[in-house]
């Protein structure tokens, strides 16, 4: 760019680093919304809300982390562009439900399974972890009733085995002695209400995933590890560029270039 222009590097650096970053909204409508944050770093993230019908991210914003102050500005500010939430996809975390509990909201599906290796592993050594994990596999092909049936049953089985405690040397404090299954059944249990959501409202088509937005953001990362060394402010502003340019007027590619 120095050489076309015929201007020094370090004048093309900053007109670059004074250029705001175009912006072309999506209309305002009525739509399913997957939100979700993805970290650059430690405490250095941005959150975004898509929509998987349109391809489109609605809305994004920087973060330094993650939490349901943050989701609930976020719709806050999107509804008052004129958007409609119709239905939200999340990824389960803590908190973050209650600010959509007016909407429908789907548990992605991915996500629950993570959790599941998280506690069982992909390959559980003890019989009620080998059940369990098969029963979380049957998430993206079984209905919420027979779902619910199966770890009813399950827990039935298991139930003493689950409550079993192994006590500390002094005898008075315990732990339970397989406490990670147990995790892993309550996690199933207590997101059983959001995980079939998308079988409830076949009219909004609701995804029982974030892939949407995962494998965006996925994009979005091998993108920036091209250019290695960018400053805080100048990733930021590639970033917005790829999150405001996929499938319109301008490419993520164009976005590099415009900024590296």
């Amino acid at each position: 760019m120095a050489r076309t222009f015929g201007l020094d590097i370090k004048t093309i650096r900053k007109r670059l680093d004074e250029a705001v970053p175009d912006h072309d909204p999506v209309p305002p409508q009525s739509l399913v919304l997957v939100a979700d944050v993805s970290f650059f770093s430690r405490g250095d993230g941005v959150l975004v809300f898509r929509s998987p019908k349109l391809g489109e991210n609605i809305f994004w914003r920087f973060v330094r982390g993650e939490n349901p102050t943050m989701y609930r500005e976020a719709r806050k500010e999107t509804e008052a562009r004129g958007f409609v939430f119709q239905a939200i996809v999340l990824d389960g975390r803590k908190g973050v439900r209650e600010v959509f509990s007016d909407i429908p909201i789907q548990m992605c599906h991915f996500h629950q399974k993570a959790i599941l290796r998280r506690y069982l592993t992909l390959k559980p050594k003890l019989e009620a972890g080998q059940e369990l994990s098969a029963i979380g596999r049957t998430l993206t092909f079984i209905s919420e009733n027979d779902f619910r049936k199966l770890l009813d049953e399950w827990h039935a089985k298991w139930k003493d085995f689950l409550a079993e405690k192994t006590f500390d040397e002094d005898g008075k404090h315990f732990h339970y002695t397989h406490k990670k299954i147990r995790s892993a059944y309550h996690s199933l249990r207590n997101n059983l209400p959001y995980l079939f959501t998308f079988q409830k409202y076949p009219d909004l088509d609701i995804p029982n995933t974030t892939n949407s937005l995962d494998g965006f953001f996925s994009q979005m990362k091998k993108l920036l590890r091209v250019h290695t060394g960018l400053s805080e402010e100048r990733r930021n502003k590639i970033v917005s560029e790829i999150l405001n340019g996929e499938n319109r007027t301008k490419t993520k590619k164009s976005a590099l270039q415009k900024y590296h």
